[in-house]
């Protein structure tokens, strides 16, 4: 497909055939799938499937994250069809990836919720697929973890993020986003000892060992410096990645359901998520994006950057295995 397809094609989430390589598309027109991916539920031969959890039960603060997917298909629509930019390959050229849609749970039975996103997860992995997800509140990390962990082991959790969200909660069967991954290193699917949250900013004195970078390290240090740390705690072993929008500031994420200033700019983020290139990554989603609070669209925008850098770095880590 070249730029002047964009004249004669629309729709690509529906009407193309294949799953690799730019769709050129009008920008404000056409179905917006993640990326302009093809929409399907047939996982067969894909690499990557992108899915949506429209869940947010547990907000603290501002609701609205059950929008988030959505948004931030539309805003993945703003991107070029060219390659990521700042990659040596394109991860849409080179593997088959597909919008696999979003999960389908009874918004009326809330305590069914968690293992129907854990199943969900798990038909994609058990196709051969990573998963790349858009959220939602970020409880949804603890389910798609439990997935990864039933496959991996205990993995090791990358955490991009303003707060901890290990405060204390021994009721394993409550949902709330500010206790799961307490939870997740308590039940033994995440090994704390090779895991690290990077752009902490609020006070939690149990952090369950995991390894903290605070937002103060990274405007000190730098995201170089920093990368260099990440991947000496991560090592090879696998990993997932989990980006809160939080953890930019609100100068650049507005639209969230925890705004703490003080945070990770854009710039930092890409850098890093770049850079992060080689680690052993399996999966990863983005969580929090919450569109009512940003008219300008810029958090969803964000948002769907990120995830194409999660997309790339599991491309850079399928292409090198």
């Amino acid at each position: 497909m070249a730029l002047e397809d964009a004249a004669k094609q629309m729709d690509m989430a529906f009407t193309r055939e294949d799953l690799k390589g730019p769709s050129y598309e009008l920008t404000f027109g056409g179905a917006t799938s993640f990326l302009r991916r093809k929409y399907t539920k047939d996982l067969t031969g894909v690499d990557i499937a992108v899915t949506g959890v429209p869940f947010d039960q547990a907000v603290t603060n501002r609701p609205g994250t059950r929008l988030g997917p959505r948004a931030i298909r539309e805003a993945s629509a703003l991107q070029a069809p060219d390659a990521p930019y700042g990659w040596d390959f394109d991860v849409l050229s080179e593997f088959a990836i597909a919008d696999y849609g979003d999960l389908a749970f009874d918004y009326g039975h809330v305590s069914q919720f968690p293992a129907a996103l854990t199943a969900h997860i798990k038909t994609i992995l058990d196709a051969g697929a990573a998963s790349v997800v858009l959220g939602g509140d970020h409880y949804i990390s603890f389910p798609i973890l439990k997935a990864y962990a039933e496959k991996y082991g205990p993995i090791s959790l990358l955490q991009f993020d303003a707060h901890t969200d290990t405060w204390q909660d021994d009721d394993m069967d409550r949902i709330d986003h500010g206790t799961m991954f307490y939870k997740a290193v308590k039940s033994g699917i995440v090994d704390p000892t090779t895991s690290v949250q990077v752009g902490i900013r609020t006070t939690n004195e149990d952090t369950m060992g995991v390894n903290i970078i605070d937002a103060r390290k990274v405007h000190e240090r730098g995201p170089q410096a920093t990368v260099a740390q990440i991947k000496e705690i991560l090592g090879d072993r696998p990993c997932y990645l989990t980006f809160d929008i939080d953890a930019l500031d609100p100068a650049f994420a507005p639209g969230t359901g925890t705004p703490v200033w003080g945070g990770l700019t854009s710039a930092q983020a890409s850098i890093m998520l770049r850079d992060l290139a080689g680690i052993n990554i399996m999966g990863g989603d983005v969580v929090e994006v919450s569109p009512p609070f940003d008219t300008t669209g810029a958090t969803a925008i964000a948002g769907a950057h990120v995830a194409t850098e999660i997309l790339s770095l599991l491309g850079y880590r399928m292409r090198t295995a």
